[in-house]
């Protein structure tokens, strides 16, 4: 069937893990399953609210500025795919029992966490649209800090930044585009019965650690590494127009609010990837006492326990708060527009609106 399970660092052929019966209660599962919806649904009203500003008034973001909007696109994707999660159930995260073998006779066999893409289409499905817009918008980060620098420290400016716009876009759709087809040609496609969708590394460390924790701290290091070298330049720039005697209002109010954006963005990104570090150190052991805890049950041979009587099992807040972070920035996209001119650009869209709807009563008087 296709299915397989690694225990204890041992993989387990033709063995799947059951939706109902790891490592957290029903009431546990249904908590962060609300959970993590709510919070898709901030996160997709925050990144619409961001587009649509975007959509009213175009010409207000250029380069840099404008791979925030882009920012927003991946994480409004990723927002209704969570969303969709909550929908679907269990439908999509896990599968239909099994037929039992023969040689069980009637035994009723529990429900399976869905392994591969081909188990299911809907998977397949958010999978795709999650993960490679989960990978683009970090993708889009980097470009972000890169673009500030070009900005800052090369002293580029908008209409030169634009032109190269083209090799932002191969950047971050191309990559996350090519880790998105890796993932599906190896089938590394498993159900996340906490969130109701399908994504990468949810039962396998191997996969978790090459194709989530690597990419993410790559892309999270080199935007890193862009938006330092942007604030010693601007920085110096600080200091020459003080030394000559200018006002540096504008340029202080610049960085702070590059800094604060950024800091929205790199924090809840650290925090994430603290739980999936989490998550990848801790999960062998975990499914090593699952394995304890079922043996007897199933009269199988039981793994040791361990020397001092423990039994190690995940913490269910550090999962709360991974859910969160994953969808932090999302929700905060937003913050670069908390200004007069949005206001403005929405009361000038708002008052065309009326006028048109003005113009068509009159002609219709007419």
């Amino acid at each position: 069937m296709g299915y397989s399970l690694k225990v204890g660092g041992k993989e387990k052929r033709d063995c799947g893990a059951p939706c109902h019966a790891m490592f957290f209660q029903e009431e546990e599962r249904t908590v962060l399953r609300y959970w993590v919806g709510s919070w898709a649904a901030v996160c997709v009203a925050s990144c619409l609210f961001t587009v649509l500003t975007f959509l009213i008034d175009s010409s207000r973001f250029r380069y840099p500025e404008r791979a925030i909007v882009f920012l927003a696109v991946c994480y409004l994707v990723v927002g209704c795919a969570y969303v969709a999660g909550l929908g679907f159930g269990d439908s999509v995260a896990c599968r239909e029992p099994f037929p039992p073998p023969v040689r069980l006779g009637g035994l009723k066999m529990m429900s399976t966490i869905t392994q591969g893409h081909r188990q299911s289409t809907a998977c397949a499905i958010l999978f795709m649209a999650l993960y490679f817009c989960y990978m683009a918008a970090f993708a889009w980060w980097s470009c972000l800090a890169f673009a500030w620098f070009l900005a800052a420290g090369l002293k580029w400016g908008h209409e030169a930044i634009e032109n190269k716009s083209h090799l932002f876009h191969l950047v971050a759709w191309a990559i996350p585009a090519l880790q998105t087809i890796s993932v599906l040609a190896l089938a590394k496609v498993e159900g996340d019965i906490l969130s109701g969708v399908c994504f990468v590394g949810q039962l396998d460390t191997h996969s978790l650690g090459v194709f989530l924790i690597l990419p993410l701290c790559i892309y999270l290091s080199i935007g890193a590494l862009f938006l330092l070298a942007g604030f010693i330049s601007l920085f110096r720039i600080r200091t020459v127009m003080k030394t000559d005697g200018k006002r540096t209002d504008k340029l202080e109010r610049l960085m702070m609010r590059i800094g604060f954006f950024s800091g929205l963005f790199i924090l809840p990104a650290l925090g994430y990837l603290a739980c999936l570090f989490y998550e990848y150190y801790y999960f062998d052991e975990w499914m090593i006492q699952w394995h304890r805890d079922i043996c007897q049950t199933f009269s199988i041979p039981c793994p040791l326990p361990r020397p001092d009587g423990t039994k190690s099992r995940p913490i269910f807040q550090i999962y709360m708060v991974k859910y969160l972070c994953s969808m932090l920035v999302g929700v905060t996209s937003s913050v670069w527009l908390y200004s007069s001119k949005t206001v403005v650009s929405w009361r000038t869209f708002v008052e065309k609106l009326q006028g048109k709807e003005t113009r068509t009563r009159g002609q219709a008087y007419v």
